[in-house]
Formats: structure tokens, sequence, C-alpha cells
């Protein structure tokens, strides 16, 4: 068989957003896009008996924005969202803005933005297991940060806050997971075509 007719690998070092024309406009319209998704799916806001935390959309549209726009483009985007809502921009959960007791998992949510950026240029979310490990390492550093910022922010133990901010979300991040797993090689493949 000659190679030719073997089907060429995808290039590593590139992102999804790496596939459309390259300029300025469209690194500004990616980083705006990325907050404005990752601003409607914190709409998608379910309150948790117990819990100061909701469940959202919020968290899987920073990994996707993370991964699909590459590390710098991402934490851009996340930084826009972070300082937009901050700035008074009513698109954290539930339209809210400003400081609250889970802000931390937005700041989580800028650097899991840059970690599975980082790894989606290195492809891994280019198979359906790799993409699984990409959005458990991003969905691990959210909770990393915000865990332990509910805890302080909302005066309870680390134990309270696991229980409040963590356990309830973990079948949640599996679908979250499960849904990236399928979306993002199926892009990749499609793109290939």
């Amino acid at each position: 068989m000659s190679t030719a007719a073997v089907a060429a690998p995808a290039r590593t070092g590139q992102v999804l957003a790496d596939l459309l024309p390259a300029s300025r406009v469209r690194d500004i319209a990616l980083v705006v896009g990325g907050a404005a998704l990752t601003g409607l799916a914190a709409q998608l806001s379910v309150p948790v008996p117990g819990s100061p935390v909701p469940v959202t959309g919020q968290t899987f549209a920073a990994l996707l924005v993370g991964t699909t726009l590459g590390a710098s483009r991402g934490v851009a985007a996340l930084a826009l969202y972070a300082l937009a809502g901050l700035a008074g921009v009513p698109w954290f959960a539930g339209a809210s803005h400003g400081l609250s007791v889970s802000f931390g998992y937005i700041l989580g949510m800028l650097l899991a933005s840059a970690a599975v950026g980082a790894l989606a240029r290195r492809g891994a979310d280019r198979s359906m297991l790799r993409t699984a490990g990409t959005m458990v390492l991003g969905s691990a550093i959210i909770y990393a940060i915000g865990v332990p910022y509910l805890a302080l922010a909302a005066d309870m133990s680390l134990s309270a806050a696991v229980a409040a901010g963590l356990t309830p979300f973990l079948i949640g991040d599996a679908l979250k997971a499960a849904l990236a797993m399928g979306l993002l090689p199926t892009a990749w493949k499609l793109l290939k075509k």
C-alpha cells in the first residue's frame, strides 16, 4: 500500500479555530464570541438544593472555548467574560454579575481554558479518550480553584464546600465530558474530509 493511500493524520499544533482564515478580526470575533457563549451558557442555570452554586452550562462552554480557540484566545475570552461580569454585565449564572461565592469557579474556568487549549494544540481533542481526559483535567482545575474559594467566601469548612460545590456536580460533568467526547473528535473528522 502506498503512503498516499493512507489518510494523513490531523496536524497537531492547530486547534479548530485555526482552520478559519487568519486575521486580527477573526481573533477578536472568536474571543468576543467565546465570552458571549460562556455568558449565554451560564443562563442555563438550575439551583442545587443545599448549595449556593447552581448547575449551569457555563463550565461546559468554558472548556469548549478553551479547546476550540486554544490557550491564548481561550484565556482572553474567559478574561473578557470575567471582567465584563465584574463590571456589571449580567451574564454570570442566573443573570448575575459581580463577586459572589461562586466567582472562584470563574477563575478556575480561566485557568482551565489555558490548560485544555494547550492540550488541544497537542491533539488532545482528536480522539474520544483523549478528549475525555482533557475535559476531566479542565473540570479538576475548575474545582481546585472554585471549591476553596467557595469555602472562604461562604465561610464553610472545606468538607462542607466539597459537599456543596463539588459532589452534586460530578454526574453532570461526566455528561458534559461525554458530549465533548462526541463533539470535538467528530468536528475534526468532518473537517478532514
